[in-house]
């Protein structure tokens, strides 16, 4: 996965995707997704209350965005996809859409 330092990304945000040791997916945004995950991983308070507990994680996506909004809708809509589009969006099959990149975002923006 490509380093997840601020000036790097497009804006400083990143969309981040993991799958859980029961198999599940988790979507989350951030702008240090290295920070994150150390604290998903540690299953602190920091940690979402999904992922508590569904350890080891594994990193299967990240993606660089603009900004704030566009991460948030990014989020929202890999949310309220099924579990195969969701399946289909990490294998490359399937565009992250956002207006700010022409076309959407393709895996590896």
């Amino acid at each position: 996965m490509p380093a997840s330092t601020p000036d790097q990304a497009l804006g400083g945000w990143w969309l981040y995707v993991l799958r859980c040791a029961d198999d599940s997916l988790y979507c989350g945004i951030s702008t240090d997704v290295e920070r994150r995950l150390a604290e998903h991983r540690s299953g602190g308070p920091r940690a979402a209350r999904y992922v508590r507990g569904r350890a080891p994680l594994q990193e299967l996506l990240r993606v660089a965005l603009p900004d704030q909004p566009t991460a948030l809708r990014c989020e929202r809509w890999f949310k309220s996809l099924s579990r195969p589009q969701k399946l289909a969006v990490l294998a490359g099959r399937r565009v992250i859409p956002h207006a700010s990149l022409k076309d959407g975002c393709k895996m590896g923006c």
